[in-house]
């Protein structure tokens, strides 16, 4: 029994090593840039020679032509982040609610009918969200964003939802109505409560979702003072002489954020993000 569970960690090692390395090599290569020297940052050194955070006062300073509005683009990814992961919960816990508990009639259909969209790439679907928000009179305006990573996080968080609240004893929904319980006071007393893990889970899904969007940020948004700021980093790119040194510090500035939150729910996400994925 010992050889073996040597030979099962030796073999959990031999995948962690290389998908930690794999993980890990891109971030040291963000951090070695952004502490670098702008004529040394390509040196091929392991490790700067003269290592600076004048990079990052750079940024905090907005003392470069891509970095004018670097705390107000920063502010509209939050802005927008916060907004789709509260209305995402919003939506996705009512529905989830009204499939799983109330039965309502159609309800499985038009999730399985949501959940179908993802079978097409999000590149084919920017055009006619494109259209849509045209048509609405949302382009150039925050909110369509917001609108849009809504549309596309839903569904899958329906999905999580529901197949967690599928896994919650019936036995406590007919005692609340027993008591009287509308199915109000069943959403706020019973199923919330009980929700919680996954709640956090899919909130955090979709937060982190709409924080690194970018495809749909470029395309709904141009206004600078509007955009987010994974958008704005993408006018780096468009430079005949790109200050990597500068793009890869505010790389890490805004990787800074959703690491934070993803730590602080880690335990959450797991249990949540899987919760009813396994029959009992």
């Amino acid at each position: 029994m010992k050889l073996k569970a040597i030979l099962t960690e030796a073999q959990l090692l031999l995948v962690g090593i290389p998908v930690l390395l794999w993980t890990l090599i891109p971030v040291y290569h963000m951090v070695l840039f952004a502490i670098s020297e702008r004529d040394t940052a390509t040196s091929g050194r392991l490790w700067p020679k003269n290592p600076t955070l004048d990079n990052f006062q750079v940024v905090f300073e907005q003392k470069h032509l891509y970095l004018q509005h670097f705390w107000q683009q920063l502010g509209n990814s939050l802005m927008i982040a916060v907004a789709v992961g509260l209305l995402t919960l919003f939506v996705s816990t009512c529905a989830a609610f009204a499939i799983s508990r109330l039965k309502v009639r159609g309800g499985r259909t038009v999730m399985n009918l949501a959940l179908f969209t993802y079978f097409i790439p999000a590149a084919f679907l920017a055009v006619p969200m494109y259209k849509t928000m045209a048509n609405y009179g949302l382009l150039n305006n925050k909110w369509s964003l917001v609108l849009a990573m809504v549309t596309i996080a839903s569904p899958y968080c329906i999905w999580v939802l529901k197949q967690a609240s599928d896994k919650l004893p019936w036995e406590l929904d007919e005692a609340a109505r027993m008591d009287g319980a509308t199915p109000l006071q069943l959403f706020r007393l019973v199923y919330v409560p009980l929700m919680v893990p996954s709640l956090v889970a899919v909130g955090t899904y979709s937060l982190l979702l709409a924080w690194n969007e970018y495809l749909y940020g470029f395309l709904l948004l141009s206004k600078e003072t509007d955009l987010t700021l994974a958008v704005a980093l993408g006018n780096f790119l468009g430079a005949d002489d790109s200050p990597w040194e500068l793009l890869m510090a505010t790389g890490v500035i805004y990787a800074l954020p959703p690491a934070a939150i993803y730590y602080a729910f880690k335990r959450y996400m797991v249990s949540g993000l899987t919760a009813g994925a396994v029959k009992s």
